[in-house]
């Protein structure tokens, strides 16, 4: 199968979003790349990983994101073109870097970096839906934003030349929609730029003295200004005189034009499109807004762009110009953006009726088809280390009997909290903050807080940003318990490598961390165990939840995806005694276990086995009081 940079010149594929934004990497000459995986940003890195085996350019999996820009900053400043990329979430994370390389500039005048930030509206696979267009305005950093995944590919190039011109980072915003979604895309030339390296010792890059540099900074960004209110990229479609305007941005512009087409006024209808957000083209949009006393802006997630479309019209001095969006209450203040609330503000706007369903076709799915929908809701899966993991430690925890309190992070572990009702994680919010949190709860005891404290991270999310709060814990003599559940693998964005698997990007050997040996090395006690074993796991958390100081328990079992890629057979074979089992009188394994592998059957009332998920760990044998559970030594190969 072709890679990514042997697709020739002129040729039409269907590709994802990520990899138009890769595609368009590598005809920029990008000698450089790194990022941290998160949905939905992984598959841009991953892409040129592919290509990097050949040794065209450097790819890497950094430790965090953090460690991705700096690494990134500095290639470029040595005269080189890098990319880094990450989600929303890791922009966070890079932005102290980053606010402050915003002020020295690449002091290289062959160099340039882009830093792609995929954005994830509603949330689909993050804890929040954080809008990264503010962060460009604070880090004074420009933003470019595609609206097609053609336009995706052409974008990164102008990113990267506008980078190079005015030796500044240049911010990428990517979104799932676009990220995820295939469209046929037609390929440029491939570039190889490959300058004389060199690190200029006659400057020196730093943001001091900072009134200076952000002065010289702000010059720099107006001068970008004047460039984003010609670029080509921005532009205008419709009648010269339209019944009103919709600027729009990212899926804002295809969802505007589906619902102008579902109410039959794409002909009268006028779109400003905008594709360069910050520094914000206000000449260009006070020119076409002209043409009309109705404006609709149509953007996700907050009301960045109207915020600047109102911020432009009165600085303009016009007046007379009807804004609608988010503002008016037309729009969601939530979510993705999608036709069909476009649609209902353009009925109300110009009065045109519309209905989103039928009140026959709401019957239907009411009477006939919601019945049919089963709720799988969100879990591990069959087989996974994790389940056995929390199950150890559910149990140990009532046994215990103080109530002890569990922080967790992001990562496999967070399916935890899905269970109704029954998840132990009771605080979660960011990469490495459950050890951060307990940290900080571990030193209550003087202030009377009796409860245990324990934190719960995985592996690559250890590496990613719980060492340091884990060092912190120790030199301010936290009591806490540390449990990294360590299943060989980045397996929640898609398996990805990091510092303990012993691979790179590429897929070729790496120095492997130890994760006990950082932690021995950092002054925690420190115990290994495999959660398979749930009896000795659960005496295991027990005896360290009486400890003093920080204990760190590794609960080492690979992910059974990795697991069955290398041994390619199930452990045991599983069967189920019905007479044995007592059905929903007991229900352990289907309700509270949650194995999606196994179920009630509605015509027995006992448990029953679905064959083709169940991965053979054995361990629903180990929980079943009633031993209904058989597991027998798999000689399949």
């Amino acid at each position: 199968m072709a890679t990514i940079d042997q697709y020739e010149t002129g040729s039409t594929h269907f590709l994802l979003g990520n990899e138009a934004i890769a595609r368009g990497a590598l005809e920029s000459g990008v000698n450089f790349v790194t990022g941290y995986p998160g949905t939905p940003s992984s598959e841009i890195v991953a892409t040129l990983a592919q290509v990097a085996a050949e040794g065209r350019l450097h790819v890497e999996w950094s430790t965090n994101e953090l460690a991705a820009v700096e690494g990134a900053g500095a290639a470029a400043t040595a005269g080189l073109r890098s990319l880094s990329a990450m989600k929303n979430a890791g922009l966070s994370v890079a932005l102290d870097f980053l606010t402050h390389f915003a002020y020295t500039g690449l002091g290289n005048r062959d160099g340039a970096m882009v830093t792609v930030v995929c954005d994830d509206p509603h949330g689909h696979s993050s804890g929040d839906e954080t809008d990264s267009r503010w962060l460009a305005r604070f880090a004074s950093t420009p933003m470019l934003e595609p609206l097609t995944c053609q336009q995706a590919l052409d974008l990164v190039k102008y990113a990267f030349d506008l980078s190079e011109r005015h030796g500044q980072l240049i911010f990428y915003r990517g979104y799932t929609r676009l990220c995820h979604s295939s469209s046929p895309v037609t390929m440029g030339r491939t570039r190889r730029k490959q300058n004389q390296l060199y690190s200029d010792t006659s400057i020196s890059l730093n943001p001091y003295l900072a009134i200076t540099k952000h002065t010289a900074l702000s010059e720099k960004l107006d001068k970008i200004r004047r460039e984003f209110e010609a670029c080509p990229f921005n532009s205008y479609e419709g009648p010269e005189k339209p019944d009103l305007i919709i600027v729009c941005s990212g899926a804002g512009y295809l969802c505007a034009h589906e619902a102008a087409e579902l109410l039959g006024l794409q002909d009268l209808i006028g779109f400003v499109k905008l594709v360069t957000l910050w520094p914000f083209p206000s000449k260009f949009v006070r020119k076409h807004l002209k043409k009309a006393g109705k404006v609709l802006v149509v953007e996700e997630v907050d009301s960045f762009v109207e915020s600047l479309v109102k911020e432009s019209i009165l600085d303009g001095g016009m007046s007379g110009i009807k804004i609608y969006g988010q503002g008016s209450g037309h729009l969601p203040l939530v979510g993705e953006i999608a036709p069909d609330p476009v649609a209902r503000a353009l009925a109300d706007i110009t009065g045109i009726p519309y209905e989103s369903f039928s009140q026959d076709y709401r019957d239907i799915i009411e009477k006939d088809l919601n019945p049919l929908i089963i709720n799988r809701g969100l879990t591990w899966c069959a087989g996974c280390p994790h389940r056995a993991s929390f199950w150890a430690l559910d149990k140990a925890v009532k046994a215990d009997g103080r109530d002890a309190y569990v922080t967790g992070e992001i990562g496999c572990s967070t399916l935890d909290v899905f269970p109704e009702g029954k998840e132990q994680i009771k605080l979660l919010h960011s990469m490495g903050s459950g050890t951060g949190s307990a940290a900080g709860l571990g030193q209550l005891e003087p202030f009377k807080y009796l409860q245990p404290v324990i934190a719960v991270c995985g592996d690559s999310s250890f590496f990613h940003s719980s060492v340091p709060r884990l060092i912190n814990a120790v030199y301010n003599n936290s009591k806490m318990l540390q449990i990294i559940l360590d299943n060989s693998a980045t397996a929640m964005t898609g398996f990805q490598a990091h510092p303990g698997t012993g691979k790179n990007a590429l897929g070729d050997e790496a120095p492997r961390m130890d994760i006990a040996e950082i932690c021995r090395s950092l002054g925690c006690q420190v115990t290994v165990a495999d959660p398979f074993e749930i009896k000795a796991s659960v005496r295991t958390i027990r005896n360290l939840l009486k400890r003093e100081g920080v204990q760190v328990l590794i609960m080492h079992r690979s992910c059974e995806i990795v697991r069955m890629k290398a041994e390619k057979t199930h452990p045991f074979d599983i069967e189920i005694d019905e007479l044995a089992c007592k059905g929903e009188e007991c229900a352990i394994c289907s309700s509270s276990f949650r194995c999606p592998a196994i179920f009630q059957n509605p015509v027995t009332g006992k448990a029953g086995l679905k064959h083709e998920l169940c991965a053979g760990c054995g361990v629903c044998a180990d929980i079943c009081p009633f031993k209904a559970i058989i597991k027998k030594k798999d000689v399949r190969r």
